[in-house]
């Protein structure tokens, strides 16, 4: 295969000077010499680049930088922070078996671990976070594949204990995958306390600026997955001429037979150009996200302090019952912050549709500082069992602070504070 092929279709030879900002490769198809080069590739698609359903230089660059950040071996990018979940669990899970979640995560990730995997045969059991170690060791199974949580959970922004948890689940043969979206690897890198996989929404902080929507799996090389409980990464695989992942990857096993098996068959894998707008915001996480913590600190002690609000959540409080987890996992407890207003649902809705500079938008983590009622809007399709689990109140209001000057972020509560 020709040395250019990766780039042929960019118009950027690799042979040239570094370029300045990650080139598009705007390509699906790559261009091979002979018959027998593109049959090696099929053999073994991480010999070359061969289609763009799961393989991309500007997307394998941002890939190789994320990896870099969490401390991992190798990285996937998804269409989605969902694709990304789904792919981590499918990746060692299927049909018969199970896998243990905390409660406190994310709805969207509630709905597809108690219902779609379900209907994939795959059991999710759910534990309380603070549950002691004998009450989590009680909901293992022998079909137990995995463990999985958020570092800072999507509303409830509860801390996971992920050193215990890693503990836990490595006690038991199975890897700990940790969902990294809210913390990014500038405040918290889960592999540094046993975690095994990370996956992020990259859509939220990594990205910043609402732009794209994408998703990440992370693969730490840590994980011993020649335990004898996951022979589908050491068993030969059929569908690749008898590869054994294990033994001809090594501690990438993981992340390649992602690759291999699920991005080749579900086809998730995001456009070059959305790789490009994601590489962008990667350049500014770090500036970014001292100045979110910086913003949500201040904004959390306002509230704090008003009359109007019944209750405040952000681990950087001290009065927080996270605070203590925050500290030992956490450099900044990102932009994000749940309050429970006074007078409910309904004064929750008039307050934020008295907000000005604030957005009511379905996202988070954006540059932009927006609002959004969990319980009628993301987690909607939660039974009131299910919201209460996951730490929402009718009154919640997830506030995700932005960028803009505080003062201004201050006056515009202030505002919407006395309409009601």
């Amino acid at each position: 295969m020709k040395d250019e092929t990766k780039c042929l279709h960019s118009g950027y030879n690799p042979k040239n000077s570094e370029p300045r900002v990650c080139p598009i490769v705007q390509s699906t198809t790559y261009v091979f010499d002979t018959t027998e080069e593109v049959a090696a590739v099929f053999d073994d698609p991480t010999k070359a680049l061969i289609y763009s359903r799961f393989g991309n230089p500007t997307v394998i660059a941002v890939e190789n930088k994320i990896a870099e950040l969490e401390g991992g071996v190798g990285a996937m990018c998804t269409t989605s922070g969902q694709a990304a979940t789904l792919l981590s669990l499918l990746n060692i899970c299927g049909a018969g078996d199970s896998f243990i979640s905390t409660m406190e995560i994310y709805g969207g990730s509630v709905n597809l671990f108690s219902h779609t995997l379900r209907k994939l045969g795959i059991e999710c059991i759910y534990v309380d976070k603070n549950a002691s170690d004998e009450e989590i060791d009680k909901a293992f199974k022998p079909n137990t594949k995995a463990v999985f949580g958020e570092t800072i959970a999507n509303p409830a922004l509860t801390v996971l204990d992920i050193e215990r948890f890693a503990k836990i689940a490595h006690s038991h043969n199975v890897p700990l995958i940790v969902d990294n979206t809210f913390a990014t690897p500038i405040l918290c890198k889960p592999f540094d306390y046993g975690a095994d996989i990370v996956t992020h929404s990259t859509s939220k902080y990594m990205d910043g600026h609402a732009v794209q929507i994408g998703g990440v799996i992370v693969d730490s090389g840590k994980f011993n997955w020649s335990n004898g409980n996951f022979p589908e990464l050491t068993e030969p695989d059929e569908t690749y001429h008898g590869i054994s992942y294990t033994k001809s990857y090594g501690n990438m096993a993981y992340i390649i037979k992602a690759r291999m098996q699920l991005m080749r068959d579900f086809g998730v894998y995001p456009a070059a150009h959305s790789a490009f707008l994601l590489n962008l915001g990667l350049e500014t996480l770090a500036v970014r996200m001292k100045q979110y913590c910086d913003n949500a600190m201040t904004v959390a002690k306002y509230l704090e302090n008003s009359d109007k609000v019944e209750s405040v959540k952000y681990p950087g409080l001290e009065c927080d019952e996270n605070y203590a987890l925050a500290k030992k996992y956490l450099k900044g407890c990102s932009g994000v912050i749940s309050f429970i207003i006074k007078g409910g649902k309904d004064a929750a809705m008039k307050f934020m549709n008295s907000l000005e500079l604030a957005s009511n938008e379905v996202h988070v983590a954006d540059i932009r500082t927006c609002v959004l009622h969990p319980a009628s809007e993301t987690h909607r399709q939660l039974t009131d069992e299910q919201l209460a689990a996951a730490g929402i109140d009718n009154g919640m209001i997830r506030l995700s602070v932005g960028l803009e000057n505080i003062d201004d972020i201050i006056a515009d509560l202030d505002r919407a504070f006395a309409a009601i």
